[in-house]
């Protein structure tokens, strides 16, 4: 299943799987924490940098490379692509493993909320920070990306507005390095805004911006910069900047390298690559438990697989109706079962929130509306016209057939999808279920609304509201990342007063109130949050199990022991 991480003012593909039963055992005694795990404990093998050999190359798995190097480009915000950008662009903020926020010395001195009313941020540059150019990082820099992503110019083709928008002016202050930002309307998560930071030359004009970046980056900043970019090959290599003025990173060079899931355990056993993620692999955690010299780490991860529905008017599911009684016809227990049952020690628990993960104190289940329950599925279905004919149900002499789009090869999108055709097949719905290739699976599918249903991972943050406004916000002259076309104007102003509230626990409650409106809708499915295993070489150090450190990765003191 394709990873895709959530742009607010910030896909991948799920590993192979082998049941040997549909459902498949609900515990077993030695394996992974199940929702039991902590949130903010991260498995990571920390070690000081005295012990971490100088020099190194790392090599890293991916599921694609970058559609777009730009990542608030549409096409920008695959996962992979952004663990990418991230070791050569500015990240103002570092997002530590128990889910709060610092701020990244390498690349601000300061940061500061300098008043609430009018709200207004004030950013102090770190002076020694330069793109690849030479020219200094500025307060330019800032106005230029807030100008793109702002929305007023709708040729820009933006991943999200959120946040950009409800900011009036961008100014400079003392010097150039010296940022005051002034918003028109409240904004609570701003610590999410401008990372990663791009210099003015791209955000300055719709074609550099859509298109510029297309094939790589050409300015950077950050401890690594392009070593290569092989495209036949299907590889990427980035190697220490010698012009980056902070801590010099331990590794001399991460490969990152495009590797098919099935394949991943095999690569990892002949030395290919260093790590892997496990994700749902029953098949790939029994593999990394009998590697020598690799280790499973674990920690709970903003990181849960779903199902998206398309309510375009040119999808048989526009009736959100339909689609809530689709969803109860769909056993996630059962798929959660089947996919996480045998590798975790407890049970595995289904996600009811589209916000708030398992393990942080404001989730609620929110998800009673369209909960499992086949019988109540066969009766909407009946109410709303679509009769039982044959095996499949028909509605003004339509056939209830829906496309399902999943990238391949991708044993669990694959599972997972065949689990929903025969729960869906019990109701009278039939799922004619499309494997596309997985380079083409979101440009040409899941970002242009090719689809009635398809699946993939959201990879979430620190920030999951404004990250999830582009989601659920209804923008008809925008897609943003609401591929389903789907929501409501009460939604919309619900998510207007949620990210504009500062007051934290306020702020949660008007986030599950949209949660629940989420669900009347028929949005989204969540199925389940990911274990958070990572089978990683005995030998790396300062990586693994990240939890919610991931944006960005420790690039500079990762590396290896021996």
């Amino acid at each position: 299943m394709s990873r895709r991480t959530k742009v607010g003012v910030t896909a991948l593909v799920a590993v192979a799987l082998t049941l040997t039963a549909c459902g498949g055992p609900s515990k077993t005694d030695s394996g992974l924490k199940g929702a039991e795990n902590t949130v903010g404990q991260a498995d990571i093998n920390p070690q000081d940098a005295s012990k971490v050999k100088d020099g190194g190359e790392f090599r890293w798995p991916v599921d694609q490379l970058p559609d777009n190097w730009n990542y608030n480009q549409l096409d920008g915000t695959n996962a992979d692509g952004r663990r990418m950008i991230d070791t050569m662009m500015p990240n103002l903020y570092k997002q530590l493993a128990d889910s709060t926020i610092e701020i990244n010395k390498d690349y601000l001195e300061d940061a500061k909320l300098a008043s609430k009313d009018p709200q207004v941020l004030e950013f102090k540059i770190n002076p020694k920070a330069k793109w690849s150019d030479g020219t200094a990082l500025s307060w330019q820099d800032f106005e230029a990306m807030w100008k793109s992503l702002n929305g007023t110019n709708k040729d820009y083709s933006v991943a999200g507005t959120t946040g950009y928008e409800d900011i009036e002016k961008v100014e400079k202050g003392a010097t150039d390095q010296d940022v005051k930002v002034t918003f028109k309307k409240k904004f609570a998560e701003w610590k999410g805004l401008f990372s990663p930071l791009y210099p003015k030359s791209m955000s300055s004009s719709v074609e550099e911006f859509n298109k510029g970046w297309a094939d790589k980056p050409k300015v950077t900043a950050g401890p690594f910069k392009i070593g290569t970019i092989d495209l036949t090959g299907k590889v990427v290599t980035v190697v220490r900047d010698d012009a980056w003025w902070g801590d010099k990173p331990k590794l001399d060079k991460i490969t990152f390298r495009q590797v098919d899931r099935p394949a991943v355990a095999d690569a990892l056993a002949n030395g290919q690559i260093d790590f892997f993620d496990i994700g749902s692999s029953i098949d790939n955690f029994t593999k990394a438990r009998s590697m020598q010299g690799v280790t499973i780490r674990q920690a709970i991860t903003p990181d849960y697989s779903h199902i998206t529905f398309n309510g375009a008017d040119s999808s048989i599911l526009k009736d959100a109706k339909l689609r809530v009684a689709l969803m109860r016809g769909i056993d996630t227990k059962t798929i959660t079962r089947a996919l996480l049952g045998q590798m975790l020690k407890g049970d595995a628990q289904v996600t009811g929130n589209h916000f708030f993960l398992l393990g942080t104190k404001e989730y609620k289940d929110n998800s009673s509306i369209a909960s499992f329950d086949k019988e109540a599925a066969k009766k909407q279905l009946d109410e709303l016209g679509w009769k039982l004919e044959g095996e499949t149900r028909k509605k003004d002499g339509k056939e209830l057939v829906i496309r399902y789009v999943i990238p391949t090869p991708n044993p669990v999108s694959d599972q997972i999808a065949k689990l929903v055709q025969s729960q869906l097949k019990e109701v009278g719905a039939k799922i004619d279920i499309q494997a596309v290739p997985s380079t083409d699976f979101f440009k040409q599918y899941v970002n242009v609304g090719n689809f009635d249903m398809t699946g993939f991972r959201w990879l979430s943050s620190a920030t999951p509201i404004s990250d999830g406004k582009g989601i659920y916000y209804l923008d008809p002259t925008s897609t943003n990342q609401n591929y389903g076309h789907i929501g409501s104007e009460e939604i919309n102003k619900l998510l207007d007063q949620a990210n504009g509230e500062l007051d934290d626990a306020k702020r949660a409650e008007i986030t599950n109130e949209i949660d629940k409106k989420i669900w009347e809708i028929g949005h989204q499915l969540p199925l389940y949050q990911l274990p958070g295993a990572v089978a990683v070489k005995s030998n790396v150090a300062n990586f693994g199990a990240v939890a919610f450190a991931n944006r960005p990765y420790d690039y500079i003191h990762m590396g290896f022991t021996s």
